[in-house]
C-alpha cells in the first residue's frame, strides 16, 4: 500500500466516525438571562427592586420575648412572645409615590394552644393619602416611658391625609368606630347603631432642639371630644417631655382614660447604647364603666433600654400605681426585642 491509498483510506475513516458522531450529538439549550435582585435606594433602606417590576418591595419584621410581673395579679409572673412580619412596597407613578403596608402578627402566652396569626395593619398611600386599616396619630401621643396612657382605642379602619414639609407637619383622618360601639372591649353588646364615625386631626412642629405634637380626637355618636399634646426639648445629656390632655366628656370610640392627665419624662442617655428615662403622670377623675368618675390615679415608673447590638434591644421597667378606691400596685417586665 502506497502513501497515497494509506492517505484517502484514513481521510473516508474519520468522515464516517465523524458523520456517526453527529448524529448522536446532543446540542445544549441556551442559558436564560437571569435577573438578579436589585437595590432599591429611593424609598430609604432595606428596599429591592422585584424581578421584572419598578416596585420596591422591604420586608422587616420582629421578635418580642417578655416575662413580666404584677404584685395584682393572681400570677406574680407571666411569659409572652409576640411576632411581627411586615411588608412594605413603593413605586413612583404620575399621580405620586403609590405605596402599601402590611403587619401582621401574633401574640403567645403560656398557654399550650398556638397564637392566632391576625391582621394588625393594612393600608394603600397615595402621596399624603392613606386608606385601609392602620394605627392612627393617638397611638403615637405619648411620653417615652409607660406609665402615659391616655387614647384606649387607637386602630381603626381610616382614612386620613397628612402634609409635611422639613418643620412642619399637619394631618385629618376619618375613623370607623362602628365596630367598637357593637360590642365593647369584653364583648358586652353597647346598642344596635349604625355607621359611626370619628374624626382625628395633629400638627406638629419642630424648633431647633425642641419640638410640640398636638392630637385632636372627635367621636360624633358620643359627642365628645379631646385634645392632647407632648412638647418636647433636647437638655444636658438627654431629652425632656411633657405631655397634657383633657377630654370633654367620655367616648367608646376612643376610649378616653380619664378626663384630664399631665405627665412629665426625662430620657438620660448615659451612652449610645443605653437610655434610662423616668416619668410620672397624674390621672383625673378616671374613666370606669364608659364614664368619668370623681377617683384620681397617678403612676411613676423608670424604663431602661439597652442596644446589645444591630437590631437587637434589651429594655426592663418597674412601674407604680395608687388609684383611688384601689390598693397600690407595682408591676413591670424584662424584655428581649429582636427587629430586622
Amino acid at each position: 500500500m502506497n502513501i497515497k491509498s494509506l492517505l484517502i483510506g484514513s481521510a473516508a475513516a474519520l468522515a464516517v466516525v465523524s458523520g456517526a458522531q453527529a448524529a448522536d450529538a446532543i446540542v445544549a439549550a441556551e442559558p436564560e438571562p437571569m435577573e438578579y435582585v436589585r437595590v432599591c435606594d429611593a424609598f430609604g433602606t432595606g428596599y429591592f427592586y422585584i424581578p421584572g417590576t419598578e416596585t420596591c418591595l422591604k420586608i422587616g419584621g420582629e421578635v418580642r420575648a417578655t416575662l413580666s410581673f404584677d404584685d395584682s395579679a393572681a400570677d406574680d409572673f407571666e411569659t409572652e412572645v409576640r411576632a411581627r412580619v411586615a411588608f412594605e412596597a413603593k413605586n413612583d407613578s404620575e399621580i405620586g409615590t403609590i405605596g402599601s403596608y402590611i403587619r401582621l402578627q401574633a401574640t403567645q402566652g403560656a398557654e399550650l394552644s398556638r397564637a392566632d396569626v391576625g391582621l394588625d395593619q393594612a393600608y394603600i398611600t397615595v402621596g399624603g393619602f392613606k386608606v385601609g386599616r392602620a394605627l392612627t396619630w393617638a397611638d403615637d401621643w405619648g411620653l417615652a416611658g409607660e406609665s402615659d396612657d391616655y387614647f384606649g382605642n387607637a386602630r381603626f379602619n381610616t382614612v386620613s391625609y397628612t402634609y409635611t414639609s422639613d418643620a412642619f407637619s399637619v394631618g385629618l383622618g376619618v375613623d370607623d368606630l362602628s365596630g367598637v360601639y357593637v360590642e365593647d372591649a369584653t364583648g358586652a353588646v353597647l346598642a344596635d347603631y349604625g355607621n359611626e364615625v370619628g374624626a382625628e386631626a395633629f400638627v406638629s412642629a419642630a424648633f431647633g432642639p425642641a419640638s410640640i405634637v398636638v392630637n385632636g380626637a372627635y367621636d360624633f355618636e358620643a359627642e365628645e371630644g379631646a385634645i392632647a399634646a407632648v412638647v418636647s426639648a433636647d437638655l444636658g445629656p438627654g431629652t425632656l417631655g411633657i405631655a397634657g390632655a383633657y377630654a370633654t366628656g367620655y367616648s367608646y370610640g376612643y376610649d378616653f382614660q380619664s378626663e384630664w392627665t399631665i405627665g412629665a419624662a426625662y430620657t438620660f442617655n448615659a451612652t449610645e447604647k443605653l437610655a434610662i428615662t423616668a416619668q410620672a403622670n397624674y390621672y383625673g377623675d378616671v374613666a370606669d364603666g364608659g364614664v368619668f368618675t370623681s377617683a384620681d390615679a397617678w403612676a411613676a415608673d423608670l424604663f431602661v433600654e439597652y442596644k446589645l447590638a444591630a437590631g437587637l434591644t434589651a429594655s426592663a421597667d418597674v412601674q407604680y400605681i395608687d388609684a383611688d378606691g384601689a390598693d397600690d400596685n407595682f408591676n413591670g417586665f424584662v424584655r428581649l426585642t429582636r427587629s430586622f
